[in-house]
């Protein structure tokens, strides 16, 4: 069974940068993986998706060019590096492992609050 965990979050100012962790227990390469977010008051939205191997990336339009999705099979961790924040980007970020095109198995979640 795969389980997930994401790190990295916290308070930055507008313009700064973060990097967030997705640690996934079980066997990671054979899954896409993804990150979402979810703002307050607002859906889940989906934010970027990476291939089992890497090669292959998919971005929201209003994140592509911010935020930078990459995996790493051996330490078996997926990153969200996230420049250029704004106020905007603050949300609850979730990485997910698919099946398919279908986002399955869910972390809890690491908070994003970007100020003014």
């Amino acid at each position: 069974q795969v389980q997930l965990v994401e790190s990295g979050g916290g308070l930055v100012q507008a313009g700064d940068s973060l990097r967030l962790s997705c640690a996934v227990s079980g066997r990671i390469s054979s899954y896409a993986m993804g990150w979402f977010r979810q703002a307050p008051g607002k859906e889940r939205e989906f934010v970027v998706r990476i291939s089992w191997s890497g090669a292959t990336t998919v971005y929201a339009g209003s994140m592509k060019g911010r935020f930078t999705i990459s995996r790493d099979n051996v330490k078996k961790t997926v990153y969200l590096q996230m420049n250029s924040l704004k106020p905007e980007d603050t949300a609850v970020y979730y990485c997910a492992t698919y099946q398919g095109n279908t986002p399955t198995t869910w972390g809890q979640g690491t908070q994003v609050t970007v100020s003014s």
